[in-house]
């Protein structure tokens, strides 16, 4: 079968691997139906930040049909439809008995501790697996698992009144946007500076387009102050421009995956009580995002970039890169859909 596979940093390859064979006890194999391209996975791509074992197949946003189960595997049979937790944590340390399993002391992602879902089959542990609706259109299953790190990090914001800003739409703001734009009572504002991702964003969640300066965001926010923010890009330049225009007593939710330090004067967080929030992955929220997948169904559909097959994931690497996309995610199909005549 054909799998793409990370070797090392700027090293992909997609090409045949042996077919999995029958899955051990506690583990389920899957035929991969589609899998989504995540800014983590360029980011390794990039930087072999959490390259454990090579190669490896990547991919953690994956959703697929049960064709084989282990011994003692029982919470899904074959041919049930599932999507995958991305996070393969321990089990033993004093946050997984907690129930705080993001924040694992030894946590791994599948793509990495284990194969992921950039192949057409894949085989992971039963516990990661959890069922949808058989009817539900592959390209929205495979967004299940950045719907729930969305849905997050909206969760860490503070309840507040007045206005909302997402910085960066990428996946996982492009996402919280659309969250917050069914949640949120107040003026929900984003800001990318690719444009034409922007517009879609806002032409699809109804959010309002703003430029990050001072000027701007004090025009859209004059009766609604701007007291929550998600930092979505991991640029340390756009986390200090959203520094400079959150109102006091604000709180900015980090979820975007930064390549340099931030280098800021603590005086200013203590003197205008802004508070910063890391978010990491996700906690308890996979289950409620896969519920929430049939009614985002066609709002989920209209922010895909592009879908491609197994043998263009290098390249729609480089083109994401390079910043070169006007939705928010590619979707890797397996079986591509048939043209009707």
């Amino acid at each position: 079968m054909k799998a793409a596979r990370l070797y090392g940093p700027g090293d992909l390859r997609v090409e045949d691997v042996a077919t999995p064979g029958a899955p051990d006890a506690g583990w389920v194999k899957l035929r991969v139906d589609a899998a989504g391209i995540c800014g983590s996975d360029l980011h390794n791509f990039r930087t072999g930040q959490w390259i454990s074992r090579s190669p490896s197949t990547a991919g953690h946003e994956v959703t697929g049909t049960v064709t084989a189960i282990g011994a003692g595997v029982d919470s899904v049979a074959v041919g049930d439809r599932v999507v995958a937790d991305s996070r393969f944590w321990c089990g033993d340390c004093g946050q997984c008995h907690a129930g705080r399993r993001h924040l694992c002391a030894s946590l791994g992602f599948v793509g990495e501790i284990c194969d992921g879902g950039f192949a057409e089959q894949a085989v992971l542990p039963a516990r990661l697996l959890h069922i949808i609706d058989a009817g539900l259109d592959e390209r929205v299953a495979a967004m299940a698992e950045p719907l729930a790190v969305a849905l997050h990090a909206v969760r860490r914001l503070p309840k507040t009144a007045g206005s909302v800003l997402v910085v960066g739409c990428g996946p996982i703001g492009g996402l919280a946007a659309l969250l917050l734009s069914r949640t949120f009572a107040g003026t929900v504002l984003v800001a990318d500076r690719n444009q034409s991702r922007c517009a879609r964003v806002a032409r699809v969640t109804g959010a309002t387009i703003v430029d990050l300066n001072r000027d701007a965001i004090a025009a859209a926010t004059a009766n609604a102050p701007l007291l929550a923010a998600i930092e979505a890009t991991g640029s340390v330049a756009a986390l200090n421009q959203l520094l400079g225009v959150l109102d006091p007593g604000g709180t900015i939710a980090m979820v975007g995956i930064f390549h340099d330090r931030l280098d800021i004067d603590p005086n200013t967080l203590v003197e205008r009580e802004i508070g910063l929030l890391g978010c990491h992955a996700f906690a308890d929220e996979l289950p409620e995002a896969v519920r929430m997948l049939g009614e985002l169904g066609e709002p989920l559909l209209a922010l895909i970039d592009q879908e491609i097959g197994l043998d263009e994931i290098p390249a729609a690497y480089q083109r994401l890169l390079a910043g070169q996309s006007d939705g928010l995610k590619t979707i890797i199909r397996m079986r591509q859909p048939v043209e009707q005549s």
